[in-house]
């Protein structure tokens, strides 16, 4: 019986923001997707708790380009405190004033961008449920343009359009274009949920293609 089945998806957008964990103020992007933004991008399609996502492989269609904006934010976010008052009361004001909390701030994001990201559908371990079932559902879903929410390219601002590659399609043409990326955000672990912690890999941009060690082999 296959334990895993393997999907592509081709992404696109003006914009993309992949951001470095160590840019503490500005917004600076990774020169290519990360495989945290990939996996969310198949979540968005289909995400059920009996499913896993990994992927393996991500291929630059676009060349790496970028461009400089200042962008609106909020800097604050609702206390936990007010959460629990409003859940207990049953209605509370929840609301922050942009004009109150509205900072500015620059940003390096890349622009015109475009990739096919392939990645491995398996269980859950414990789940007991076929694979066949999620396979069948995200294809349809992915193959009709549904989504569970809107994919983005690293901040939900940046959407992104997406269609389903089939198997039998003719290859990619990534760009040629070969270097080290330098250590790369590959996920965040979670085996202490309320303490998740970065894993990061050494990432290799060869001949347009960045292939994804197992998380596993990832360090934190």
């Amino acid at each position: 019986m296959t334990s895993s089945k393997s999907f592509c998806l081709e992404v696109s957008g003006p914009f993309a923001c992949f951001t470095r964990p160590e840019m503490k103020v500005e917004r600076v992007s990774y020169d290519v997707m990360t495989p945290s933004s990939a996996r969310a991008v198949f979540e968005s399609v289909l995400w059920k708790p009996a499913i896993r996502w990994r992927v393996h492989r991500i291929e630059v269609l676009k060349p790496i380009r970028w461009i400089n904006l200042r962008r609106n934010e909020v800097s604050a976010v609702v206390s936990t405190r007010n959460v629990q008052q409003a859940m207990a009361a049953g209605s509370g004001t929840l609301g922050l004033y942009i004009e109150d909390e509205r900072q500015q701030r620059a940003g390096y994001f890349l622009r015109d961008v475009a990739y096919r990201i392939h990645a491995d559908l398996s269980l859950a371990p414990g789940s007991a449920e076929p694979l066949m079932k999620y396979t069948e559902m995200f294809t349809r879903r992915a193959s009709k343009g549904q989504c569970v929410n809107q994919p983005y390219l690293g901040c939900r601002e940046f959407a992104a359009d997406f269609r389903l590659v089939a198997q039998d399609a003719p290859p990619a043409t990534p760009i040629d274009e070969s270097r080290d990326l330098g250590w790369m955000l590959h996920d965040l672990d979670f085996t202490h949920p309320s303490d998740p912690q970065p894993r990061f890999f050494n990432a290799k941009l060869v001949n347009g293609v960045v292939q994804v060690p197992p998380f596993e082999e990832a360090r934190g």
